[in-house]
């Protein structure tokens, strides 16, 4: 699988610099949690789950997580989890399964694991790992326990993406702790941690509030204060942190406005690009373009998305555009290595050898996976070109 690979080959050579990667399930760790991108939650219950799983790889996705947590109800768990393995046994008997997008089970309970393994039987081949909630020193032992049981009985390698989203991590006087805590075990458990994710629907919960359309998670600051520690803490780009992804966008339905549109018309065009931008803000997705370059500004990477069309607006915004590109080449030059500053290539900013080396990196592992735009391209076209036809 490759971003932006469900478009035309000279259509990506027109937008594309350098093209998005191939990767697949069993690439390396590094590869995968960069290539997360846009993360869409589907309920297990859905009677045409393999159906969707298909119909999304069609469409540009390349991580899906089937969730046998809050998304139903707790009534629905045991004919959800039948339900999980008869559509994991339809998607292993098609004949073409090298596209399908990496495929992750939410669970409820650490036993659900290796019960679920189990039951997938030869299918587990298309499951990539387990996203694990409501995550803690406490409750994060037995699930990564469990899923170091389940890989060594199934013999395939199996990633888990925590879900950072408990009360004691909200909570100013237990937030230090609890952070603490969840470093020991991801830290312990490193070669299976792929990503740390943010449940911030679950944090607004816990004092009664939600985010408006036209407002952002940083918008939010009791929220933004805790994306601040766990950044801190566990994002850090020294080798110790990982990959921290950013929070559910949740609105997908026209809704009255409140504020003025926040998307600027002067990266637009008259036409159809202009009729891209009326339809961004008709469906409320410039609120969500706002957060995922908010997103990106704290050091978070790809995105949970419970609608399809959240996830061409994520995969725009992650491509490295040319002049990134050109920064970080300069400033991981070998003849470099000593520090230094020089202007960019593009003579609008000064680059610092050493405080923006690490920068450089990440950005040169983005462009590994989501690719480089060419000079003249920006992130209207790469949209437009991301949309279903």
């Amino acid at each position: 699988m490759r971003h932006f690979g469900h478009i035309a080959p000279e259509e990506r050579q027109r937008l594309f610099y350098r093209e998005p990667c191939f990767f697949t399930a069993d690439s390396p760790a590094r590869v995968l949690a960069a290539a997360l991108g846009a993360t869409l939650y589907s309920p297990a219950t859905r009677p045409h789950l393999a159906d969707d799983v298909v119909k999304q790889a069609g469409r540009g996705v390349v991580s899906m997580v089937l969730c046998l947590e809050d998304s139903i109800d707790d009534a629905e768990v045991v004919g959800a989890e039948e339900n999980l393995v008869r559509q994991f046994a339809d998607l292993a008997g098609r004949p073409e399964t090298d596209g399908l997008p990496l495929l992750f089970v939410r669970v409820r309970e650490p036993q659900q694991i290796p019960d679920l393994v189990r039951r997938l039987g030869a299918s587990v081949r298309l499951l990539s790992g387990f996203v694990l909630p409501k995550f803690t020193e406490e409750r994060g032992v037995p699930f990564m326990e469990a899923l170091a049981a389940a890989e060594s009985a199934s013999g395939r390698r199996l990633f888990a993406m925590p879900v950072l989203e408990s009360p004691g991590l909200l909570y100013l006087e237990s937030r230090r702790e609890t952070l603490e805590g969840i470093s020991r075990v991801v830290d312990k458990y490193r070669d299976r941690v792929l990503a740390l994710r943010l449940g911030v629907t679950d944090f607004c919960s816990a004092y009664g509030l939600r985010r408006a359309p036209d407002m952002t998670a940083y918008d939010v600051q009791i929220v933004a204060s805790v994306i601040a520690d766990v950044v801190n803490m566990l994002g850090r780009s020294d080798g110790t942190g990982f990959t921290v992804t950013g929070p559910v966008w949740e609105y997908f339905r026209v809704q009255e406005r409140m504020f003025k549109p926040q998307l600027r018309r002067s990266p637009f065009q008259e036409g159809e690009v202009e009729e891209l931008r009326q339809a961004l803000i008709e469906h409320d997705l410039d609120g969500l373009l706002r957060e995922i370059a908010l997103d990106r500004a704290n050091g978070l990477l790809g995105k949970t998305c419970i609608h399809p069309s959240h996830v061409p607006a994520v995969h725009a915004l992650s491509v490295v555009s040319h002049e990134e590109y050109s920064d970080a080449q300069d400033i991981l030059r070998p003849e470099r290595g000593g520090g230094g500053v020089l202007r960019s290539a593009y003579t609008n900013k000064m680059n610092e050898v050493k405080p923006h080396r690490a920068w450089a990196e990440r950005t040169l592992q983005r462009a590994q996976v989501f690719g480089v735009a060419n000079e003249d391209i920006g992130f209207v076209e790469l949209l437009a070109a991301a949309l279903p036809a």
